[in-house]
């Protein structure tokens, strides 16, 4: 078993930034001599308790080097609104966009943290009066607050869904369009997109995102690939991830190594036809 505790030496994710970016990105850091991958993405895409994320199995494999901008919690509004990210991906010869979940991002409804899309910051009138029967200070967590938000009435939140919904689209769209040269859109999950549902819940990961959604962003791609997880990697367990004691709940959360090599596996035969055509 790799994982550790606290006593123990912990992951060492070589972090670091790239020009005037104020995000901290996860190593090793490239020169961003030509040519390279790049990878956007959230938790997934960053690897946290994995020693070997799929974008470093993917440079492995195919002896090119893939630039990790994965960031914790990341949604697309982290990315959009940082020029020096948008500006490495104009010289990639190609950037791999994995679909993040719908709640860490600014809408109509409530503000998140610019940098960690995580955090709720506020909610803004519409939501409060909807919801008057909710104390929105006590909420830290976008999830945490829309799980809360469900529980209290799934009836109501079917409308706070359809939003944030709707504004992911858009962002998604509007990130993929952003960004110059070729484009992978990357569904990596346990399961393939669900249907739209009329009882939309916060807790399937990507968090509120269907199969619906995910067609009309992949429009926008230059390719899009679906990689459902094996039941081996599903079933993993923590064993061969590197966490605290206290960080074994979320280790739990997050694919394991084989995943990461499955995705990387996927990618590695995927992006070949893809700058063969």
């Amino acid at each position: 078993m790799a994982y550790v505790y606290p006593s123990d030496v912990t992951l060492d994710y070589q972090t670091c930034r790239y020009g005037t970016s104020k995000l901290t990105f996860r190593g090793p850091k490239h020169d961003l001599v030509r040519p390279y991958y790049v990878t956007l993405g959230g938790t997934e895409t960053y690897g946290k308790f994995v020693e070997e994320p799929f974008p470093n199995l993917l440079s492995a494999g195919s002896g090119m080097p893939v630039v990790n901008l994965g960031c914790m919690n990341a949604g697309p509004d982290v990315f959009l609104k940082d020029p020096e990210v948008l500006d490495i991906t104009s010289g990639a010869a190609l950037t791999i966009v994995q679909v993040v979940g719908a709640a860490n991002l600014s809408n109509p409804f409530y503000a998140v943290h610019p940098r960690r899309n995580d955090r709720f910051l506020r909610a803004n009138p519409s939501l409060q009066n909807m919801y008057r029967d909710v104390d929105f200070t006590e909420f830290h967590f976008t999830r945490h607050m829309l799980q809360t938000l469900f529980q209290v009435s799934p009836h109501r939140f079917v409308a706070v869904a359809a939003q944030l919904q709707a504004v992911w689209v858009e962002r998604m769209i509007q990130l993929l369009r952003s960004i110059q040269g070729k484009t992978l859109l990357l569904w990596m999950s346990h399961h393939a997109p669900c249907s739209p549902r009329a009882d939309a819940n916060p807790y399937a990961d990507p968090v509120l995102v269907h199969a619906g959604m995910v067609n009309q962003v992949r429009q926008h791609a230059s390719a899009y690939m679906e990689v459902v997880t094996s039941d081996d990697a599903n079933h993993e367990g923590v064993e061969n991830m590197v966490f605290s004691g206290l960080e074994r709940h979320a280790a739990e959360g997050v694919p394991g190594p084989l995943a990461h090599k499955e995705v990387a596996d996927a990618l590695s035969e995927g992006i070949n036809q893809l700058l063969a055509a």
